[in-house]
């Protein structure tokens, strides 16, 4: 039986653990909206994840999975469930492939459970699609669609979707407008994955001393607090023109200030997927992860990345000679933003 002929009013939605991940989601979160439009829709996320949907229309309610405390265990399993329980969902849709998905499903008593047959958890579904071999050799944003397709739903368009409160995009407008002569341009030299998906430090030092010198530039540096070594090291090229904001935002002050930016340079990262879905152009640097699966989904991204025959190797540390990053050269990364602050300026009246 196709989802849409359950007729549901209560959703619960299942994200994603990581931001990247939520981030390609945004279009199957759209997709439930427009196939349920009188629905009311929650999403289950992490507190880490959370802002991607605070102001989202296609949601009416960001509900927090406390796995640090709250629900840490399974004690924490269980109450989550039976909290859950208490909303009286009529379908979980589980963007999410782990069993504990589906477990926490069932213990909220949820009479329709959809999702991938993922994880050894078929069983524990009601409505079921199956990972195709062909979806995986595509972009992942359509890995989340075609699950949806399969039960039934039509799918809506597939370009990112990310809104921000307006009070926070204000805000962050604010901050570039004070701080620019030239383009405000935006560096992300960390990723949570490992170290396999940065690109050296050093590099991005060099390449920030370069950007404002060639172009006049404000840099902002982005990450957490455990890129702040070497986000102070890129700041120390030109403390006069960047600003380190490694640590200093939470995520919702980091997204719309990379939506002020007029260019950004990011290693694989859930800060990449944010800039693609707030359409600032952007230049992807690659190594050990595959750009055709999780690349920027966006027109304006640029993606810089070495065709090795050891990559995509997907590891989180490189076993060999990282040349699938040493190899890419400042001046590449300089050019590839020359390109896009160009082709910028010719779409401006």
């Amino acid at each position: 039986m196709p989802l849409t002929d359950i007729h549901p009013s209560n959703i619960l939605i299942r994200s994603t653990n990581w931001i990247g991940d939520a981030i390609m989601t945004t279009p199957a979160v759209r997709t439930i909206r427009e196939n349920f439009p009188e629905a009311k829709i929650a999403i289950l996320t992490h507190p880490w994840v959370a802002d991607v949907f605070a102001a989202s229309p296609h949601v009416d309610e960001v509900i927090l999975y406390r796995k640090k405390d709250r629900h840490k265990g399974v004690a924490g399993i269980w109450r989550l469930g039976r909290t859950l329980a208490e909303r009286r969902f009529d379908l979980a849709i589980y963007l999410q492939n782990a069993f504990e998905a589906a477990l926490i499903g069932k213990l909220a008593a949820i009479p329709n459970r959809a999702g991938y047959t993922t994880d050894g958890r078929a069983l524990l579904l009601t409505h079921r699609a199956r990972v195709r071999r062909e979806i995986k050799k595509v972009h992942q944003v359509h890995y989340y669609q075609d699950m949806l397709a399969q039960l039934g739903l039509s799918p809506g368009p597939d370009e990112l979707f990310l809104q921000l409160p307006q009070e926070t995009v204000h805000w962050a407008n604010k901050f570039t407008a004070t701080t620019k002569s030239g383009p405000t341009i935006g560096l992300n030299p960390g990723a949570a994955y490992g170290p396999a998906k940065c690109w050296p430090g050093e590099r991005y030092a060099a390449l920030a001393a370069r950007l404002v010198t060639e172009h006049d530039a404000t840099m902002l540096v982005f990450g957490t607090s455990a890129d702040n070594t070497v986000a102070e090291a890129i700041k120390a090229q030109a403390p006069d023109r960047i600003i380190n904001l490694a640590g200093k935002t939470n995520l919702s002050e980091a997204m719309a200030l990379i939506g002020a930016c007029d260019a950004f340079v990011t290693n694989d990262s859930g800060l990449m997927h944010v800039g693609a879905a707030l359409k600032t152009p952007l230049v992807a640097i690659f190594g050990s992860t595959d750009a055709v699966a999780t690349g920027p989904y966006a027109d304006n991204a640029t993606v810089i990345q070495k065709d090795l025959p050891c990559r995509p190797c997907l590891k989180t540390h490189c076993e060999s000679d990282f040349r699938c990053m040493t190899d890419i050269t400042v001046a590449e990364i300089a050019e590839a933003v020359a390109v896009l602050l160009q082709n910028s300026q010719k779409g401006k009246p």
